[in-house]
């Protein structure tokens, strides 16, 4: 090897130690959520408050006046969508001032929500700078503080995104996926570490997108994934499509981490851990939403995630118990408890105040505040007081595929209602990438682990009588994605809605299921 190779391969060797130290500063000033949390909140309401005190929304709710949190909460109402969606349309038509300074030219098309409505969520760019890339970066240097040996930044980063289009026809305005968003609007200098290229990136149809980014990135050093683990999984099964290897580390020998949100890993790490083999693999979970970029996992070994507190955004939370009734309770994060199930309440820098997010978490630790997503306000079976959520679900399919040496690819649930004869039961519509032996074991083994860690189901399964054996119907292959693609919503981060206490979902997926593939 002649001096000049060995110059340029020494360098090349050097570029993650160099970008380590990058990161030094922030993951020191990370170590203020350990005692510092209400600080730290009571800082990004005031700073909030200010920031917005001379828009229109701002004015209406007395923010030049509030001085602290029972101000706020006095002068500003607890909203959904519904309530900030006239709002958010004239933005959208280019008004400025209204719920953000200024003019927010990008919207997040949000498929957080079970009916064809799409939500259309404001992305500031002090949003994209202090939620969304914030975010990013503290990923890495979380990933980079727990792994020193870390060689991420030798190669390049599969970042994995949806698609965007014109805002009604204005001038750089954009609506569609926020990682679509967040590709179009990145730094130049990330892009010298990113693949696939922006024009590939930002396909919309998915079935060409993947094929693309797969022989696009085969040739390439690839060391970090980035993006939602369902739709992640077809590009790497297209990528071991075309390269004809058996494993992921044969295509990309320096693999290392997949930093992975929008939908639950729990499904999906199996086919994981067997399309990657490499015992230097690490998979790190965040929590980046249309909304905003609320958690990370900071411990490889605890798969509860670190709130983030001074990303400029707010938390509220109010009791899952209360939720839905007149005059909930609303808690700050210094009023929450271990152990509880709450619904998150968020105000952000872009716009959204006392936002009902529509996620549910639990918190494991209050200090530092750490917490698991435990399922959706409106994602849930509480069709006979079972209140079945989704943390449940997962833990249960992870029980009955561990005892069964099965694998679960996709599913959803809901109840079957009361027939003649008062029998009812929650029917699982189950999308298996390895099938049971006895699919009747797996049924008995998921009822019987929902029973152990939900007492109330526990107690409506008592002897048969108020609630039946649940009952599975095997979803044929791709039929999760063919309802997808029926939906337009194939790709980017739309998601599968796991548990319904309606049968509308899972009865047209019943349907395509008898008629084959489309």
């Amino acid at each position: 090897m002649n001096i000049k190779v060995c110059r340029i391969f020494a360098i090349i060797m050097s570029i993650t130690s160099i970008v380590r130290n990058v990161f030094l500063h922030r993951q020191k000033e990370l170590e203020k959520h350990i005692n510092n949390g209400e600080t730290l909140q009571r800082d990004a309401l005031r700073w909030l408050v200010e920031r917005a005190k001379d828009t229109e929304y701002g004015r209406n709710h007395l923010f030049g006046t509030t001085k602290g949190y029972d101000d706020f909460v006095r002068n500003t109402p607890v909203n959904t969508y519904e309530e900030l969606k006239g709002d958010i349309d004239r933005m959208r038509h280019g008004e400025d001032d209204i719920l953000w300074p200024g003019k927010v030219k990008w919207y997040a098309k949000s498929s957080g929500t079970t009916n064809d409505k799409s939500k259309f969520i404001p992305v500031s760019a002090d949003g994209l700078r202090n939620l969304h890339y914030k975010g990013g970066k503290d990923a890495v240097a979380m990933y980079l503080r727990n792994n020193p040996k870390s060689r991420m930044f030798d190669g390049k980063g599969l970042i994995l995104g949806g698609s965007h289009s014109p805002n009604y026809n204005l001038r750089d305005s954009l609506v569609g996926d926020l990682s679509a968003i967040l590709i179009e609007n990145i730094t130049p200098l990330v892009n010298l570490v990113r693949v696939p290229r922006k024009q590939t990136a930002l396909l919309s149809d998915f079935e060409v997108k993947r094929d693309r980014i797969a022989r696009e990135t085969i040739g390439k050093n690839i060391t970090n994934l980035s993006g939602v683990p369902s739709w992640m999984l077809s590009v790497l099964t297209r990528v071991m499509e075309i390269s004809g290897k058996t494993h992921l580390e044969e295509v990309w020998p320096d693999i290392e981490v997949f930093f992975h949100g929008g939908v639950a890993f729990t499904p999906y790490r199996s086919q994981y851990e067997q399309l990657i083999t490499s015992p230097r693999m690490h998979y790190m979970e965040t929590y980046n939403a249309s909304e905003g970029f609320f958690g990370l996992q900071d411990d490889p070994a605890d798969k509860s995630m670190l709130l983030m507190l001074d990303y400029g955004v707010f938390y509220e939370f109010i009791p899952m118990d209360e939720f839905g009734t007149e005059h909930p309770t609303v808690v700050p994060l210094w009023g929450v408890e271990k152990g509880k199930n709450y619904a998150m309440v968020i105000s952000t820098s872009c716009g959204l105040w006392r936002y009902v997010l529509g996620d549910t978490v639990c918190f494991t630790s209050l200090n530092p505040y750490k917490f698991i997503i435990t399922g959706r306000t409106k994602s849930f079976i509480n069709a006979f007081g079972e209140e079945l959520i989704v943390d449940n679900a997962e833990k249960g399919l992870a029980y009955a595929c561990a005892e069964t040496g099965a694998e679960v690819s996709e599913y959803t649930a809901a109840p079957v209602f009361m027939d003649d004869k008062a029998k009812c039961r929650h029917q699982w519509l189950i999308e298996f990438s390895r099938k049971p032996a006895d699919m009747s074991a797996f049924a008995a083994l998921l009822d019987k682990r929902l029973q152990e860690i939900n007492s109330d189901y526990e107690a409506k399964r008592y002897k048969d009588i108020t609630l039946q054996h649940l009952e599975i119907v095997e979803a044929r292959p791709n039929l999760f994605n063919d309802w997808l693609k029926l939906k337009g919503k194939l790709g980017g981060q739309h998601k599968i809605p796991r548990l319904n206490n309606s049968r509308e979902i899972i009865e047209q997926m019943m349907i395509l299921n008898e008629k084959g593939r489309i």
